[in-house]
């Protein structure tokens, strides 16, 4: 597979990608429920956290045309600039009206869930653009972002917010730390943890 550090010139592939991955999801077609406004109002949420992770190099995408792409953060560096943090707030409360009280409070849960102790490797989204599924772009992203965890002896963190997605994350060394689920207890969350493999620098 080749894979390769975004750019700033990938900004909008990678979005793209991310958001037609994301479209069905059923956490994130919850957050955003208007399906004419989904891709749009994904593409706005997704790219806070796409521009705060280019700077640092924590892009990878699958391919010249970003079929797939993983964002992710480096152990002990913040998700989002405090820029984009900024912004997440009055966006969903412009896009989503009376709707963004909870999903502001199931932002929160994000939050409180992510473990202390320490430092990891943070996995923010990975996705698949649609018409490139079924190739193994996607996990072959997740396993080289693994891959670089071992060999500096650090562990691996991410949420799944799609419970058909936990046994591929599971095959990559992730295990099932919690769950956590929105408001209205209708969609679970999945947090999962991997320690570097053995044998790896410590």
């Amino acid at each position: 597979m080749a894979a390769r550090v975004a750019t700033d010139a990938d900004y909008d592939r990678v979005v793209g990608s991310i958001a037609a991955a994301f479209y069905d999801d059923p956490l994130w077609s919850w957050v955003f429920p208007d399906p004419e406004a989904r891709t749009e109002q994904q593409a706005t949420m997704f790219g806070f956290y796409v521009e705060s992770a280019l700077p640092n190099g924590t892009v990878r995408v699958a391919d010249d045309h970003a079929s797939a792409a993983i964002v992710y953060t480096a152990p002990g560096k913040p998700e989002l600039s405090e820029e984009s943090e900024a912004r997440i707030e009055p966006f969903l409360t412009g896009a989503l009206g009376p709707r963004a009280p909870a999903v502001l409070q199931t932002l929160e849960r994000f939050e409180a869930a992510v473990p202390s102790g320490p430092p990891f490797y943070y996995v923010s989204f990975l996705g698949t653009n649609p018409d490139a599924r079924g190739r193994g772009l996607g996990m072959g992203l997740l396993a080289e972002v693994c891959a670089r965890a071992d060999d500096e002896g650090a562990p691996a963190y991410l949420e799944s917010t799609n419970p058909d997605n936990n046994a591929r994350y599971e095959r990559h060394g992730f295990e099932r730390r919690a769950d956590f689920w929105t408001p209205d207890d209708q969609h679970v969350v999945t947090t999962m943890w991997r320690e570097p493999a053995s044998g790896s620098a410590r």
